[in-house]
């Protein structure tokens, strides 16, 4: 079980058609390039940046969600954004772009953040890696399979707990839930640093130098 779930074997299918990331992540699946530094790097690489997620959510995300729509779009602003940006999805009456984006778009990236914090991380990542065709690498891998099995187990537990009378079980459900917030934490803030770096170094490389401008 503890192999299965940190395995750096590519995806199968059915695990990119469950949990909150494989099936964000399945468009991806056959792209060959990845991302500058892995998420494994990503605290020593940009250690400011994933403290800054840890320390302010919320604000971080809705700077670095406006910050890849216009690294892809420059000057877009936020004209671009929906909710998620469309890659989970909608509910019912909540569709992604009908949900008064075009309103009061950071407001709404806010309250994204605040009540969708997983799909808030990962559409951000996706929107460069849709932009730059990057691929999953082993690190994603694990994150991906290492979510699942913390969620299904999350659910079990917590469906088991109340059903018995013994105490260890609302004590393990509860150690897993922990478990599981502090990987997410952990996982937000270096995909947030690995989106972070990206879009630094595209940038840096797509600027003209000191000569090309003398020579214009």
């Amino acid at each position: 079980m503890v192999f299965c779930c940190f395995s750096s074997k590519p995806l199968a299918s059915y695990e990119v058609e469950k949990g909150k990331y494989g099936a964000a992540y399945a468009p991806f699946l056959g792209n060959q390039s990845k991302f500058d530094i892995s998420l494994c790097e990503a605290p020593c690489r940009e250690p400011g940046c994933l403290l800054a997620t840890v320390l302010c959510f919320c604000p971080i995300q809705v700077h670095m969600r406006h910050k890849a729509l216009n690294h892809v779009d420059p000057g877009s602003g936020w004209a671009n954004y929906k909710c998620c940006q469309g890659y989970f999805g909608g509910c019912c009456c909540l569709q992604p772009g009908q949900m008064g984006e075009q309103s009061c778009p950071s407001l709404c990236m806010c309250v994204e953040a605040s009540i969708f914090p997983g799909p808030a991380v990962s559409a951000t990542s996706n929107i460069v890696r849709e932009a730059y065709r990057l691929g999953l690498d082993e690190d994603d891998v694990r994150l991906i399979r290492c979510n699942n099995c913390l969620f299904v187990l999350s659910c079990i537990l917590n469906c088991i707990a109340p059903l018995t009378d013994c105490e260890g079980d609302d004590v393990l459900a509860h150690i897993v839930n922990v478990i599981s917030d502090i990987t997410f934490c952990c996982v937000s803030g270096c995909m947030t640093a690995q989106v972070h770096h990206e879009i630094k170094l595209r940038e840096q490389h797509s600027a003209p130098t000191r000569e090309e401008m003398e020579r214009c």
